[in-house]
C-alpha cells in the first residue's frame, strides 16, 4: 500500500479521485491515520451465536463515524489502478534492487522508479508524470 505521505502528493499534483467499490482511502488529521477504509456496497460478516454462525449483511459497521465529505478523505489507489493512470507511458514492470522497478517511456525515452515497495513504485512512477518528481529517478 502506498504511503500516506506519497498519497498526498498525487492528491497535491492534482491527481482526482472518483470514488469507487473496493477504493482504500484514509481520513487523515482525525488521529485515525492509521484506519484504512475501503469503500463497498454492503459489508457482510460472519456472526458467531449459540445455535451456530450466521454471514451477516450490515449497512455499514463504522457507526461512530456517519459521514465524512468525500474532499476529507485520501485515496490510497491500488497497483492495478497506479498501472491504469500510467497508460501509454507504462513499458514494464519487474524486480529490481532493492524491490522493483517501473518503466515508462516518457518523451520518447525510457525511465526506470524503483522502489522496495511494488504499489510506491507504481506510485512514484505517477508522480514523475504528474509533478516532475525526478527524485530517485534513473534514465534506463
Amino acid at each position: 500500500m502506498i504511503s500516506l505521505a506519497t498519497a498526498r502528493r498525487l492528491r497535491d499534483g492534482g491527481l482526482r479521485w472518483t470514488p469507487g467499490t473496493g477504493d482504500r482511502f484514509v481520513v487523515p488529521d482525525r488521529d485515525m491515520d492509521d484506519e484504512v477504509f475501503v469503500l463497498s456496497t454492503m459489508t457482510v460478516e460472519l456472526q458467531h451465536y449459540a445455535e451456530g454462525d450466521a454471514i451477516g449483511f450490515n449497512g455499514t459497521t463504522e457507526w461512530a463515524l456517519d459521514s465524512v465529505d468525500e474532499s476529507e478523505a485520501l485515496w490510497l489507489p491500488r497497483e492495478t489502478q497506479l498501472r491504469e493512470l500510467l497508460g501509454s507511458t507504462f513499458v514494464g514492470f519487474g524486480p529490481a534492487e532493492p524491490g522493483w522497478r517501473v518503466t515508462l517511456r516518457v518523451s520518447g525515452r525510457a525511465v526506470a522508479i524503483t522502489d522496495e515497495d511494488a504499489e510506491e513504485a507504481y506510485a512514484r512512477a505517477l508522480l514523475h508524470l504528474v509533478v516532475g518528481d525526478d527524485g530517485g529517478v534513473a534514465p534506463s
